[in-house]
C-alpha cells in the first residue's frame, strides 16, 4: 500500500494497533503493520524492559508508544475519600469478593510529568511514533520528540481538539469516535473522519473506532484517512494481555454490551458493560465517579482483584469484571494469531476496493 503513511513511518500496512501487549504490538508489526503499546500500566523502569523486548523481537521494524497526557486532573497524590473507598469495598463484598482498599502509585504516571518520563525512556529505543492520548502533547514532549527525529501522534474527538492538537505540534491525527473502546467523545466515527480530514489539511489523520475488519478500513479510507488505528480487534487475539474471564465475556458480547462511563478512569471511556459500571453510574448508594487520576487508582487496585478472582470462576467477580472495549466487540467472535487478523483485514481491504472499483466501470 502507498498511503504517504505508509512511506513516512516505513510500513507496509497503514494499520496501527494500539495494545498495552508487548506481544501484540511486537506479532503486528512483524506482520507489516505499525504497532503501538500502550504505556500508562508501567513505571519507566517497566517501559525500558518492554521495549528492549519487542527490539530485539522486530528486527528493526519501526513501532510506537502511547503514553496517557491528561490536560485537567486532580493532583496525582490527593487523597482517595473515604466514601469511595467504603462504597467500593461494600461493592466487591456483595459479588462475594474480599477487598482491602489501599490505592496508591499509579496516579503518578497519569500525569504530564509521569508522561514524560516515559517519554525519554521510549525515546532511547529506536521508536517510529511517540502517541499523546487525551491532552494536547506537552511543548517538552514535543521538543524531545523533534531533536530525536521521531513524529508525534494526538487522539482527538471533535474537530476542535484536532486544530488544538495540530496547534501544540502534533505530526499526526488519529481522529477516534464514540464507537471506540477506552476513552471517547460523543461523536461517530463516520461523521468525525472527513471533518477533521478537512480541518487539518494536510496534516496526515488515521481513523479510529469501529474499525475491526477490512471492509470498515476500506471504508475509513474512503473517508479521508490516511490509515486506521485499531484497539479493541487485538483484544482476543491469541497473544492478548486480556484475562481469560473477560476474554470470554467479549466473545459472547454484542455491540449493545458495551458502555461509555467514567467508573474506571474518571474520564468518559467505552467499556464492557457490567455490575461494576451499574452501580457507579446507576447504583442509589454511589457516591459517582472520582475524577482522574483518583477514579483510576481506586478502580484497578479494585479490579485486580475482581480479576482474580474472575480468573478462578467466582460468579460474582465474573458479573463485576469488564474491560475497555469498543462496539466492535459484537464481530469478535474467534480468537486468533494477531498475524492472522492483520492478513484477513488486508485481504478483506483489496476485496473491497476491488468491488468498489467495479461500480465505475
Amino acid at each position: 500500500m502507498r498511503s504517504a503513511i505508509c512511506e513516512r513511518l516505513g510500513v507496509e500496512f497503514p494499520l496501527f494497533a494500539f495494545s498495552h501487549c508487548r506481544d501484540v504490538v511486537a506479532a503486528v508489526t512483524n506482520a507489516g503493520g505499525f504497532g503501538v503499546l500502550g504505556a500508562v500500566a508501567y513505571s519507566a523502569e517497566q517501559l525500558d524492559t518492554e521495549l528492549n523486548w519487542i527490539d530485539a523481537q522486530v528486527g528493526g521494524r519501526p513501532y510506537g508508544v502511547d503514553v496517557l497526557v491528561p490536560g485537567r486532573t486532580e493532583g496525582p497524590r490527593a487523597t482517595v475519600p473515604e466514601s469511595h473507598l467504603s462504597f467500593t469495598t461494600g461493592l466487591l463484598q456483595r459479588y462475594g469478593v474480599p477487598f482491602a482498599a489501599s490505592p496508591a502509585g499509579f496516579g503518578d504516571r497519569v500525569s504530564a510529568r509521569g508522561a514524560t518520563e516515559l517519554i525519554e525512556v521510549a525515546l532511547r529505543h529506536p521508536v517510529g511514533l511517540i502517541a499523546s492520548a487525551l491532552g494536547p502533547p506537552p511543548p517538552q514532549m514535543v521538543s524531545m520528540a523533534r531533536e530525536a527525529g521521531v513524529p508525534v501522534a494526538a487522539l482527538v474527538g471533535t474537530v476542535e481538539h484536532a486544530r488544538r492538537q495540530v496547534a501544540a505540534g502534533a505530526d499526526i491525527i488519529v481522529a477516534q469516535g464514540t464507537e471506540a473502546g477506552g476513552h471517547t467523545g460523543e461523536i461517530a466515527t463516520m461523521v468525525l473522519v472527513p471533518q477533521v480530514v478537512d480541518a487539518v489539511a494536510p496534516v496526515p489523520v488515521l481513523a479510529a473506532g469501529g474499525i475491526a475488519s477490512g471492509r470498515q478500513m476500506a471504508a475509513a479510507m474512503a473517508l479521508g484517512a490516511e490509515g486506521v488505528w485499531c484497539g479493541s480487534v487485538w483484544l482476543t487475539t491469541e497473544e492478548a494481555e486480556t484475562p481469560r474471564s473477560v476474554k470470554r465475556k467479549m466473545l459472547a458480547a454484542s455491540s449493545l454490551d458495551t458502555v461509555r462511563s467514567r467508573s474506571r478512569t474518571g474520564k468518559p471511556a467505552r467499556q464492557l458493560a457490567s455490575a461494576w459500571t451499574a452501580a457507579w453510574d446507576s447504583g442509589e448508594d454511589s457516591p459517582g465517579p472520582l475524577g482522574m487520576p483518583l477514579q483510576m487508582v481506586l478502580a484497578e487496585s479494585a479490579m485486580a482483584r475482581v480479576v482474580q478472582a474472575a480468573e478462578r470462576g467466582e460468579p460474582g467477580a465474573v458479573e463485576l469484571a469488564n474491560y475497555f472495549v469498543g462496539q466492535v466487540v459484537g464481530q469478535l467472535d474467534q480468537v486468533k494469531p494477531a498475524r492472522q487478523v492483520v492478513y484477513e483485514m488486508i485481504e478483506e481491504f483489496g476485496d473491497a476496493i476491488e468491488r468498489l472499483s467495479r461500480l465505475t466501470e
